[in-house]
């Protein structure tokens, strides 16, 4: 049940990320050069992902399970430890927030520059194509890696879904860019929490058997919240030292 849940979470936190980002891009286009290339481009997008899930979610079942655990273990700690390095930064002050509002500003910029095109339809549905692709693309490596070592690759993908689900129906409702959502803090937890995935899988991967069995997830998230913690104080003092010698 404790895999379960925390594969559901897992899934759902990181996809609701991933959405918000893809749907700032689509919300631009529909808003500037009309719902019909949005939603095409979107639907496209998502018809490919999915058969991405299907085809390489039975090909991991058909490999022994250590070395999909110690592959997909070593890849959720690069992946996780990759958020957190990003999340760290923004919240020490070293690199700026991502603001929607910008990035949903500075999208229908675009778009309204190529307006003229000739192929401008064309354009627009292949923004929407790609935003959903090169987000969703992080969504199916997620939902695979959490979901492929257990079989709860279904679970996984619920958690997906309704992070989508979610996400289209709040947008659809406000029409504005989510720029409300505590991103970075969502992108913290999500990769605290697949670095401690990834740990424990490379740990059974290796063939460690870890007390308390997935109960030990738990032990790991706290063992990994409070390094990364600590390392976001040394970064946010880092960082103060240089405000200041460069306001002497």
């Amino acid at each position: 049940m404790t895999a379960i849940f925390s594969t559901i979470i897992a899934a759902f936190l990181a996809s609701f990320v991933e959405v918000v980002e893809a749907f700032t891009i689509v919300l631009a286009v529909g808003l500037t050069r009309g719902w019909r290339p949005a939603l095409v481009g979107t639907g496209l997008a998502l018809l490919l992902l999915i058969a991405l899930v299907v085809s390489f979610g039975p090909l991991l079942a058909m490999i022994p399970i250590a070395a999909v655990q110690y592959v997909v273990g070593v890849l959720l700690i690069l992946f996780g430890i990759r958020w957190l390095r990003k999340a760290i930064l923004r919240s020490a002050g070293v690199i700026a927030l991502r603001d929607e509002e910008k990035a949903f500003a500075r999208e229908t910029t675009e778009l309204v520059q190529q307006a003229k095109d000739p192929q401008a339809s064309y354009l627009a549905g292949l923004a929407a194509f790609k935003a959903v692709v090169l987000e969703g693309l992080e969504v199916v490596f997620i939902v695979i890696a959490v979901g492929s070592t257990r079989g709860l690759t279904l679970y996984a993908g619920l958690g997906a879904l309704g992070a989508f689900v979610l996400v289209i129906f709040i947008g659809l409702v406000v029409h504005r860019p989510l720029s409300r959502v505590p991103e970075n803090t969502l992108k913290f937890i999500v990769g605290m929490m697949l670095t401690s995935f990834g740990v424990f899988w490379t740990g059974e991967g290796l063939g460690a058997e870890w007390p308390g069995a997935d109960l030990s997830l738990g032990g790991i998230l706290v063992v990994v919240a409070l390094a990364s913690w600590a390392i976001l104080r040394l970064a946010r003092r880092a960082q103060a030292g240089v405000s200041n010698g460069a306001t002497e």
